[in-house]
């Protein structure tokens, strides 16, 4: 019995040993990789890996101050401060590492494309955007950060040689085409820029964007049935961002369909119906430009966010034309003065005088667009109204004329030549331009003019018979 005893006492003692040499290993393997700073590096990468960035961060600290030059711990720690949003601490990390190790050329891509977020540092970031490159040629990231930034520094042409070569590697993604097409539309090769986003499509067939962009670049192109067939093959659902409806929407418009973009726009929630840009956008594409007080209180809240866009200037001038001149003018009068050289707005300006009946004023405005742009069908009709309007009948003739000849089938043109003609006693000529009209006039939209004609028809043949008027054509 006492021998049991003491046998099971040793077998204790022995387990209890055992315990003690177990722990002390553990506390040795423990303080063994607290100071080894590789172990430590590997334990932040683990950490890192499942999004544990805190502690990754403090794990690669530890592993840095135990090894001061340890390059690929402070380019996994400046990546972890990324993922944190501690970007200035991360360019720093990101310094050292390339300090460091000087033929890194990953460390260099990730460092410059981190500076060329920030457009002030596009100097410095294409310094080591190019060191990448003289590292690693097929660097994707730093080719495409640099064509950025060359962009951003209107070397179009550079900028366009490096998606190119971006293109060409294995590893080009939709958003390596995305871009090309982009920079290739801009500087107008819009059949390359087709080709490019149908490449970007292949590769993402589920991008909304994209076929909208090529929607919009065959457009642009005049290709209509081509953009008409891939707004059809659109998808949109009630998901859809407001801006994307509505760029579908100007692009259906610009097509020939604004019945179908109407009807998108009306297809919105009721919030989003009532967003300024979208009753603005329905306006316009409707062609009252913003004729409602809502539609002008839209364009003009648009306005307050953006008090130096032209075209919304000029789109309140239209707006305001017919029921406040003196405001249309002012409206007309700020986008002008934004774009002078615009013949548009100087034509949208002039049309505003004429309706508050400044004919004069409006004259030399339209003279000088004509002049600019003697195949401005609006400039040239609004100059004959300013000249018949201050009866100024021997100058509006031409004017007509020119009107009659660019567009003969518009009907009122000969109404005006017959009473410019009439007012300045050329009554045979007067005679012979009533007659076109009523050959070209519509019995319902030119009713009133019919009546009038019709009435002065057999007093007009009488002074003829009569050789009254003038005896002979104006010189």
């Amino acid at each position: 019995m006492f021998g049991r005893l003491h046998s099971n006492r040793r077998v204790v003692y022995a387990i209890g040993l055992l315990a003690i040499l177990l722990c002390f290993q553990s506390v040795s393997a423990q303080s063994d990789d607290e100071n080894d700073p590789v172990k430590l590096f590997e334990k932040g990468q683990d950490a890192h890996a499942k999004n544990d960035f805190k502690r990754a961060i403090e794990l690669y600290d530890a592993a840095i101050k135990l090894k001061p030059e340890f390059p690929e711990a402070e380019f996994q720690r400046a990546i972890a401060l990324l993922a944190m949003d501690r970007a200035p601490e991360a360019i720093a990390g990101f310094n050292r590492a390339v300090a460091l190790r000087p033929d890194w050329a990953m460390a260099f891509s990730k460092f410059g494309a981190q500076l060329s977020s920030n457009t002030a540092q596009d100097v410095e970031a294409e310094r080591i955007l190019r060191r990448a490159l003289e590292l690693d040629d097929k660097d994707l990231t730093a080719m495409v950060r640099l064509a950025v930034i060359r962009e951003r520094r209107r070397d179009h042409p550079e900028a366009l040689k490096l998606m190119q070569a971006a293109t060409s590697l294995k590893d080009a993604t939709a958003a390596t085409w995305r871009l090309r097409a982009y920079l290739e539309r801009d500087t107008g090769d819009l059949k390359s820029a087709i080709a490019s986003i149908t490449q970007a499509m292949e590769l993402d067939p589920n991008s909304l964007q994209d076929r909208v962009s090529r929607a919009h670049f065959l457009v642009d192109l005049n290709d209509r049935p081509r953009a008409l067939a891939d707004l059809d093959a659109l998808k949109l659902d009630p998901n859809t961002k407001v801006w994307m409806v509505a760029e579908v929407a100007q692009l259906y418009a610009r097509v020939g369909k604004p019945e179908q973009s109407l009807h998108l726009l009306d297809g919105l929630g009721e919030n989003d119906r009532k967003l300024p840009e979208v009753v603005a956008l329905r306006a316009e594409i409707a062609g009252d430009s913003g004729s409602s007080v809502e539609e002008r209180s839209a364009l003009e809240d648009l306005l307050r966010r953006n008090p130096h866009d032209a075209n919304l200037l000029s789109r309140l001038g239209s707006a305001y034309r017919r029921v406040d001149p003196v405001k249309s003018q002012a409206y007309y009068a700020l986008a002008l003065q934004a774009e002078p050289k615009n013949p548009k707005y100087a034509t949208g300006y002039a049309a505003a005088l004429i309706q508050g009946r400044k004919f004069a004023e409006a004259e030399p405005i339209l003279r000088q667009v004509i002049a600019a742009t003697p195949d401005d069908y609006t400039a040239h009709a609004n100059l004959a109204l300013a000249l018949y309007e201050m009866k100024r009948f021997a100058e509006a003739l031409p004017e007509y004329e020119w009107l009659s000849q660019a567009k003969p089938e518009i009907a009122a043109t000969y109404f005006f030549i017959a009473t410019a003609h009439d007012n300045l006693g050329e009554y045979k000529l007067a005679l012979d331009a009533y007659e076109s009209f009523l050959s070209h006039a519509d019995p319902a939209n030119n009713k009133l003019e019919i009546d009038k004609v019709n009435l002065r028809l057999p007093v007009l043949r009488a002074q003829i018979q009569r050789g009254d008027g003038a005896k002979q054509k104006r010189p």
